[in-house]
């Protein structure tokens, strides 16, 4: 997710911050202190149930996470942002079981935070007013979370639970993904409508704010779930194919010591490659994508060579021939790289590049094929 800074690790898994978030900390702490604005410990209160908040749901996140890790789902990493947070996993659920394992999770998590809190208002009737008040409001944010996310609407946590579910009775898992998708655009248009609704039925008071908000979250679900079905149908097409089909072979190669732009003006735009070797005597040092090129300012293309910004090959990943482009996808995904070498017999026969593969997939789609 574009837009997100990076926060550090927790038990190996990347912690990221979407800009998004503040919208919803900022929402949060002006409703929290709105009746006592003017007083700095109310303020105090506030932020910090803010912060705490932040905290369960990277719990929320961390709970999927590590059981998902635990039944063979890699996480790279974990994103907050004004909805919550998304958890990016390099390939998907391996069985049902699985799936329902991990769906489930997060919504436990929250709703044993909840439950703790309600617990902790309910038995401390000496406890201070602003403590009280933080302990209900993350009480009740926490079951909020734990309900929202239980919807049985693809990609919410629900949906994947609904998926897993009718996986592990059909044994369909594409047919399993679209009703789930299905679901979860009803679930999405169901909030547009209601929340239209709203807005016209109180349009002279507070409420109609609300309202927005809930079109707006049903705008995001809708959105959200047709996006996730084309990425499921994309991973059951890749699976069909082999690196070898979906491999690039003869790309241009370019010694090391060449600038930048001797390749734009020779090789990039006479013939529109996007993706060359690099190789000096004959040895392959490397390859040279064309986004290695676009960070770099026009100004210094003259002066700047290819190995100084190529992907040595020392870091490149190798496939094989035979090996499913899905599982070559995923090995991107888990070793965070855009390209992988494909080898036979210890030689180098092509390259396999991301933007290759998202065109590949595009272009059957394009054609209904």
């Amino acid at each position: 997710m574009g837009g997100a800074f990076n926060l550090g690790k927790v038990f190996g898994i990347q912690l990221r911050l979407h800009y998004s978030w503040f919208i919803i900390f900022a929402l949060l702490a002006f409703a929290l202190v709105a009746p006592h604005w003017s007083s700095g410990f109310w303020w105090g209160i506030g932020i910090t149930t803010c912060l705490l908040f932040f905290a369960s749901v990277i719990a929320h996140e961390l709970a999927h996470s590590l059981v998902g890790r635990a039944n063979g789902i890699p996480i790279k990493s974990i994103t907050l942002f004004i909805f919550g947070g998304i958890a990016q996993m390099t390939k998907e659920a391996a069985s049902p079981n699985a799936e329902l394992k991990m769906a489930a999770a997060g919504p436990a998590c929250s709703a044993v935070i909840g439950g703790v809190c309600f617990l902790i208002w309910s038995f401390n009737s000496g406890m201070a007013a602003p403590i009280a008040n933080m302990v209900w409001w993350l009480m009740f944010m926490n079951l909020a979370l734990a309900t929202f996310n239980m919807i049985p609407g693809f990609p919410l946590d629900g949906g994947r639970v609904l998926r897993a579910t009718l996986w592990r009775f059909t044994g369909d898992y594409k047919r399993s993904t679209r009703i789930a998708t299905r679901v979860g655009e009803g679930v999405g248009y169901t909030f547009i409508a209601g929340g239209i609704a709203i807005v016209f039925l109180h349009p002279f008071d507070l409420s109609w704010f609300s309202g927005l908000w809930i079109a707006f979250i049903g705008w995001f679900l809708k959105n959200a779930a047709s996006t996730s079905y084309r990425q499921a149908q994309w991973r059951q097409t890749l699976k069909r194919f082999t690196a070898a089909q979906v491999m690039t072979v003869n790309c241009p190669v370019v010694p090391s010591d060449v600038t930048l732009n001797q390749v734009v003006q020779e090789y990039i735009i006479p013939s529109g490659c996007r993706l060359f070797m690099v190789a000096d005597r004959g040895k392959l040092e490397g390859i040279l994508p064309l986004q290695n090129i676009k960070p770099v300012s026009q100004q210094n293309w003259g002066v700047t060579q290819v190995k100084e910004i190529m992907v040595p090959i020392d870091k490149l990943k190798v496939a094989e021939p035979g090996q499913d482009a899905l599982n070559v996808l995923e090995q991107m995904d888990e070793s965070d790289t855009n390209q992988i070498l494909v080898a036979s017999e210890g030689r180098v026969i092509g390259v396999i590049a991301r933007d290759d593969l998202i065109t590949f997939l595009r272009t059957r789609a394009e054609l209904g094929i």
